[in-house]
């Protein structure tokens, strides 16, 4: 199992209110499975994903990604895991505007301690693997919007890791730039990535195995689903 997930909770202390984030959840994911997470606002569908990609810790229950507790870790721990088994894909794209699409790319590899040569190859290769082979030397402001997205999927991709998160992947590209998008994480996922794709775009959702949908901090339903053919 990749992700197991018991009775996690997690409360945010906003001036004098209590706010109850999650409220026990239980999740297993396994590798290779591709996940849609779903939910109103202030389901927790976020306060979820930042937990699962280590950027949060819960208040209460356990969390083992690949077999180590990270729910227990300190923060340069969760740094490393990151670093190590983690992707993520953003909404804003979240690229360096002053960099060129290998650098942006090279940016994890960088942190890794990747010789600059080794690095820049691996940087090439991922960024013609999501189509991109004839825009290395090109700045976020020279890219359409579904270039900076593949570009930060290229990042996401370079240490390859265990998991990929993406989080409203779609939300700033037009449907058609969309599609072409979920054509990318469809093709990740038949070469072997584990994928969770947080969305309140239903059709974006169907793309996915499987949706778990949130309210009020508590899973709702978890639907699982034959892979489609998009």
């Amino acid at each position: 199992m990749l992700i197991d997930v018991r009775d996690l909770t997690k409360t945010y202390q906003i001036g004098s209110i209590e706010v109850n984030a999650l409220r026990g959840v239980d999740l297993h994911i396994q590798k290779n499975e591709y996940v849609a997470i779903m939910g109103p606002s202030g389901s927790g569908k976020s306060t979820l994903m930042n937990i699962l990609g280590c950027l949060d810790t819960p208040s209460h229950g356990a969390y083992e990604l690949g077999g180590e507790v990270v729910s227990q870790m300190n923060d340069d721990q969760l740094a490393d895991i990151r670093n190590r088994q983690i992707g993520f894909v953003f909404q804003t794209f979240n690229l360096l505007p002053r960099a060129n699409a290998l650098h942006n790319v090279e940016l994890p590899l960088i942190y890794a301690g990747i010789p600059a040569a080794k690095r820049r190859a691996m940087a090439m290769e991922t960024l013609q693997r999501v189509g991109l082979g004839d825009r290395f030397h090109h700045k976020p402001n020279e890219l359409s919007g579904g270039q900076r997205q593949r570009v930060a999927i290229a990042r996401a991709l370079i240490n390859n890791p265990s998991i990929i998160f993406a989080d409203e992947p779609t939300g700033n590209l037009d449907t058609t730039t969309g599609d072409e998008i979920m054509q990318i994480f469809e093709e990740l996922h038949d070469q072997g990535n584990t994928i969770i794709l947080v969305t309140h775009e239903e059709y974006i959702a169907e793309h996915a195995q499987r949706i778990i949908r949130l309210r009020d901090g508590k899973i709702e339903r978890d639907e699982k689903f034959k892979k489609q053919v998009h």
